[in-house]
């Protein structure tokens, strides 16, 4: 037996989005489609052949919403499952601050970027037995057979059992087996990730060595391309910055031998967090549409579904899953998959060349990723 859960039924993850506040209404904002063009997204693949799995712990989606931002994008419109675990359906609360805004931001991503896959998204109670039966029930799905997962909750990784981390270190292990990527948002309140203590500390699942931690930028085009990408930090104003640090609870990956990874505060020589990065300042954020309304949403959670996109289109290009693919990240680095992030810091870390634990290897270049990932 690995953990015996289910048995506290608070809440146990929280979302990792923002809604841009009225405040910065004059600020800029993107599609899903205008992002994936400014980070080169391979333009000859769409995710066909390729199911996305989202995992979401409460709200819901409505087909009418998404019908109606699909064909505002002029894209066609994904399939889109929705999959009960543990009794939980797809239930839309009627409030874009709520969980609405987690699912429907995952869903309008992922599904405006690779618009040929599939779109499962699994809905459970938010309590760890919950969580942990909804990432189980996609990994091991034997009929939607997702090879992409996202994961837009989470909570400081000292919230955490141990035994319940173990059960999901397990899940993350035959994910891995399976050929199945996970991607997770790295957090939205910086390095201290909004925790019970006084200290530095990262988000779980995102701290997991199993999965592809995403954190946040800010981004800013000129024209199509890419003006300047810093770190997503504005907790001056209270609006959150991109999770980062190094894990207390997990041991250096040997992916990220080399790469600088700072011991923790403690002294403990752990998992660097984040991987990779993307756009998730809310000033800077995705057009969308939530329960009726259109509003402009940030926050990691929508730099995951955004890297499951990019992983469904690379996926489709070399025509099998890349799987558990953190060592093939960390080992074409210098092919030019990634774009650098060196300006910027989220309240307890800074940015600079390399790996940092702002903003990871950095943003996707696509077309050079699905290259080097070819070639790895």
């Amino acid at each position: 037996m690995i953990a015996v859960l289910g048995l506290d039924n608070r809440p146990q993850a929280k979302t990792h989005f923002r809604v841009r506040p009225a405040s910065a209404s004059a600020s800029t904002s993107y599609t899903p489609l205008e992002v994936g063009d400014a980070y080169s997204f391979p333009a000859d693949a769409d995710g066909t052949g390729q199911v996305i799995g989202l995992i979401e712990l409460g709200g819901g989606y409505r087909p009418s919403d998404l019908s109606l931002y699909f064909q505002g994008l002029v894209v066609p419109a994904p399939q889109v499952t929705a999959i009960s675990v543990d009794g939980a359906t797809n239930a839309p609360t009627g409030s874009a601050d709520g969980p609405d805004g987690e699912v429907e931001l995952d869903v309008e991503v992922s599904g405006a970027l690779a618009p040929g896959a599939q779109i499962a998204v699994y809905f459970a109670p938010n309590t760890d037995q919950g969580f942990l039966d909804a990432v189980a029930t996609a990994v091991h799905d034997t009929t939607l057979r997702p090879t992409i997962i996202s994961i837009s909750w989470g909570g400081p990784e000292e919230s955490w059992t141990a035994q319940a981390r173990t059960a999901f270190e397990s899940i993350f292990e035959d994910a891995a087996n399976l050929g199945v990527t996970i991607l997770v948002a790295a957090g939205d309140n910086g390095a201290d990730d909004g925790g019970p203590g006084a200290g530095l500390s990262v988000d779980y699942p995102a701290s997991s060595p199993g999965v592809v931690a995403c954190g946040g930028t800010r981004l800013e085009l000129s024209g199509a391309a890419i003006g300047s990408e810093v770190v997503w930090n504005e907790l001056a104003a209270g609006e959150g910055a991109t999770g980062g640090g190094v894990s207390v609870t997990f041991p250096l990956p040997s992916y990220q031998s080399g790469v600088g990874v700072p011991v923790a505060p403690n002294g403990f020589v752990g998992r660097g967090v984040p991987d990779v990065a993307g756009d998730a300042d809310p000033t800077s954020g995705y057009q969308v549409l939530v329960d009726g309304a259109r509003t402009v949403i940030g926050g990691t959670s929508a730099v995951a579904p955004l890297w499951a996109a990019l992983i469904a289109r690379i996926n489709q290009l070399l025509g099998s899953p890349v799987g558990f693919v953190n060592p093939h990240l960390y080992a074409v680095v210098a092919s030019g998959a990634f774009r650098a992030i060196t300006s910027g810091n989220n309240g307890g870390y800074s940015a600079g060349p390399g790996w940092n634990a702002c903003a990871g290897l950095g943003s996707p270049e696509g077309t050079a990723l699905e290259s080097a990932l070819r070639g790895a």
